[in-house]
């Protein structure tokens, strides 16, 4: 759906705008239908390697012809950007998870597991913490949870505090 939503404002993408707004066009475009529900996903190695390429295709089709060859390296360079869509992802599910982990909700507990399932599940499915559990256990995740600026200090959420006007 992004690519095709790329494919109608190609004209956009690939004219003599400002380099720095065309970015912005596809950060606020292309990205959000693309990572829409990301929090959300659990990504297997080659959604990564898809999603990747995907970046790639869009940065290559702003500044490059079809027809020349070259490496994603000098891409980036020619657009001055890095490959951050899966760390777009990684923290879009960090400050999901984080808010879930803080509720008390049955989203919570099938993210724990309590909830028994009845199949026996022949291999190790991919599960929805394993994208933040490589460098902590899920305890040590949970608690970082409940304080937020624990929390956005170690996932870098970018956010800044929520801030509530009371209006009486």
């Amino acid at each position: 759906m992004a690519k095709a939503a790329f494919s109608k404002k190609k004209t956009l993408f690939t004219s003599k705008l400002d380099l720095n707004l065309r970015k912005k066009i596809i950060n606020c475009y292309i990205w959000s239908m693309a990572l829409y529900g990301a929090e959300t996903w659990t990504l297997r190695a080659a959604d990564q390697k898809y999603l990747e390429s995907f970046e790639m295709w869009c940065w290559r089709r702003m500044e490059i012809s079809w027809t020349d060859h070259v490496r994603n390296e000098e891409v980036l360079l020619s657009v001055n950007e890095q490959r951050n869509i899966l760390h777009k992802i990684r923290n879009q599910k960090a400050n999901w998870i984080g808010h879930i982990l803080r509720r008390n909700c049955l989203l919570k507990q099938v993210i724990e597991g309590k909830i028994k399932e009845e199949m026996e599940v022949p291999r190790r499915c991919k599960k929805l913490l394993d994208d933040l559990k490589d460098r902590r256990e899920y305890s040590h995740l949970k608690e970082e949870a409940h304080d937020r600026t624990i929390w956005r200090h170690r996932f870098g959420g970018g956010f800044g505090p929520v801030i509530r006007q009371n209006t009486e």
